[in-house]
C-alpha cells in the first residue's frame, strides 16, 4: 500500500513550480540548469519532472536560445493538490479511494471506510485550498522580497 508521505518526486515538482513562479514573473523562460542550481536538484532528475509537468500542460516549454520553461497559467490558477496529484499519481490514503468509484468488495461492510473518506476529504480540501501563488509569495517573503503593508 502507498504511504501518505509525499515522495521526493512530489516535493521536487512543487519546488520546481514555485521556482518558476517566483523567478519568471510570467515574462522570462527559466532553464533547467537555473532551477537545478537554485533548488539543488540534479539536472537529470529535474528533466523527468519538468517533462511530466509539461506533458500535463502545467508548464510551457520554449525552445531556442531564450528557451526554457514558464507556467502555462497564472500562479493563482494552480492548486498544490493538482501539482502533487500529478507528481504522485494520487493522494488517496487507501487504495480503495484512488479511483472515483470505490469498487472494493468490502466497502459496504467496512467499519473504517468513513474514517478513510474523511481523511481523504481533509487532505483534498487542504491541498486544493492552497495555490502556487500562496507558496510563491511565501518564498518571496522568506527571501526578504515580500511586500509588507501597514
Amino acid at each position: 500500500m502507498k504511504s501518505l508521505k509525499i515522495s521526493t518526486r512530489g516535493r521536487y515538482a512543487l519546488r520546481t513550480m514555485i521556482d518558476i513562479a517566483v523567478n519568471s514573473d510570467g515574462e522570462r523562460n527559466i532553464t533547467i540548469k537555473e532551477i537545478s542550481h537554485r533548488q539543488n536538484i540534479s539536472v537529470k532528475y529535474l528533466e523527468q519532472i519538468v517533462n511530466a509537468l509539461s506533458k500535463a500542460k502545467l508548464l510551457r516549454s520554449v525552445r531556442g536560445a531564450q528557451g526554457g520553461y514558464r507556467l502555462s497559467r497564472r500562479p493563482e490558477e494552480y492548486t498544490i493538490g493538482e501539482i502533487l496529484r500529478l507528481a504522485e499519481g494520487g493522494l488517496a490514503p487507501v487504495e480503495c479511494l484512488e479511483n472515483e468509484v470505490n469498487t472494493c468488495p468490502r466497502r459496504s461492510a467496512c467499519p473504517t471506510l468513513a474514517f478513510w473518506e474523511g481523511l481523504d476529504r481533509a487532505v483534498r480540501d487542504y491541498v486544493d485550498g492552497v495555490t502556487l501563488a500562496d507558496l510563491a509569495q511565501k518564498e518571496r517573503e522568506m527571501r526578504g522580497g515580500g511586500e509588507y503593508y501597514i
